[in-house]
């Protein structure tokens, strides 16, 4: 199955803002590599590996598309997202995704989160790190579009599950995903203490990605597309997504949250949560911020105020 394949040059500073506008225009993955990488005299270092911060000032950045994508009609939605980058520079070709797999398996490796989540490549071998007694271990194939915990917005939920763990606040609860993708969070949650999990996403392909993933740990899964998801709060919930889809779906997440439950929202820049926390303050006290890189997560606990949607 071929795609359309977006590719732009990019600094250090500005991949933040242009990893999040190809995000909002629906690229299905995202990958960066060294700028000079053919250059003679590059000098010797390691490239990173998945999860940490790219060691280059200078860099090209990568993202799939579906292959009946508009290339004039992306770079018009990329402008629109965030006119103030320089997308001049933006180059598109038609490939096919067996190069593409390969190369990320290749980079994908077990990541550790928190003290004892594990997110493992289904195909990969276990590191030692990983066989302790109560290690959490999520074998992942998140396809091509739908988190593997390598983004900073992924990884912030999983440490605040992790963190729930630890404090015996996880054990024996129920938990919603909402926005699931991969299905990571929810199977992080289960393989931590959870009882119960939901994934509601608006994308069927990811209900799809929930489901495989589920299978693959041994576990189940509900998972719902938003309009056919039945009702009801749940005492753990977590969204992580976009920062717009937090503003619009602050009445559904509060009435979703069980009182005194907890809710945790990641998809969020840094400079964006300042406006959702005075979105979610009459619903949700001891609201927290925690940062990684340059993305927010926002967590809280229900109180009793009604919701009035």
């Amino acid at each position: 199955m071929p795609y359309l394949q977006l590719s732009l040059p990019c600094t250090e500073a500005q991949q933040p803002r242009v990893e999040r506008a190809l995000e909002d225009v629906g690229a299905l993955a995202i990958t960066l590599q060294d700028a000079h990488l053919d250059a003679a005299d590059e000098q010797a270092i390691f490239e990173p590996g998945v999860g940490e911060l790219p060691l280059w000032d200078e860099m090209t950045l990568t993202a799939l598309f579906d292959a009946d994508a508009n290339p004039l009609a992306l770079l018009a939605a990329l402008d629109a997202f965030d006119p103030g980058l320089d997308w001049s520079r933006t180059r598109f070709e038609t490939v096919e995704d067996q190069d593409w797999e390969r190369a990320w398996l290749d980079t994908f490796q077990p990541m550790l989160f928190g003290e004892r989540t594990w997110i493992v490549p289904w195909n990969h071998a276990m590191p030692d790190a990983a066989q302790a007694s109560d290690a959490a271990i999520v074998h992942l194939d998140p396809g091509l579009a739908f988190g593997s915990g390598t983004h900073p917005t992924t990884a912030l939920c999983l440490r605040w599950l992790d963190s729930l763990a630890t404090r015996g606040e996880l054990q024996g609860k129920a938990v919603l995903d909402f926005g699931c993708g991969s299905g990571i969070l929810a199977l992080a949650a289960l393989k931590l203490g959870a009882a119960h999990a939901v994934g509601i996403d608006n994308d069927p392909q990811a209900i799809l990605a929930t489901a495989d993933n589920a299978q693959r740990n041994g576990l189940q899964i509900a998972t719902y597309l938003p309009q056919d998801a039945p009702g009801g709060a749940s005492p753990i919930v977590v969204a992580n997504i976009l920062a717009t889809a937090l503003d619009a779906l602050a009445e559904t997440l509060a009435a979703r949250t069980a009182a005194g439950g907890r809710l945790a929202m990641s998809g969020i820049l840094s400079g964006q949560e300042l406006d959702l926390l005075d979105r979610y303050a009459p619903w949700f006290d001891q609201l927290v911020v925690a940062r990684d890189d340059d993305w927010v997560r926002i967590d809280g606990v229900r109180n009793t105020v009604a919701v009035t949607a």
